[in-house]
């Protein structure tokens, strides 16, 4: 799994990272000041919302999960 979180002062500490590397979690937090670091995964959630979620309303989590994981696979 990776977690893709906003850049604070509580995704950078070392106590943080050093639990979610217990449990098995990657973070994609870049360096500071390196703002292309994770320019991809930005796109890819932009993308995501824009065409896809935004489009329509979700019954449950679930059907909003297969579609994304659709939208994933056939992109």
């Amino acid at each position: 799994m990776i977690f893709h979180p906003d850049r604070g002062c509580q995704y950078t500490s070392t106590t943080y990272a050093r639990l979610a590397e217990r449990l098995g979690i990657r973070l994609s937090v870049g360096r500071r000041g390196q703002c292309w670091d994770n320019a991809l995964a930005e796109s890819l959630f932009a993308t995501i919302k824009g065409e896809l979620l935004d489009q329509r309303r979700w019954p449950t989590r679930a059907a909003a999960r297969s579609a994304i994981f659709e939208f994933i696979e056939s992109w």
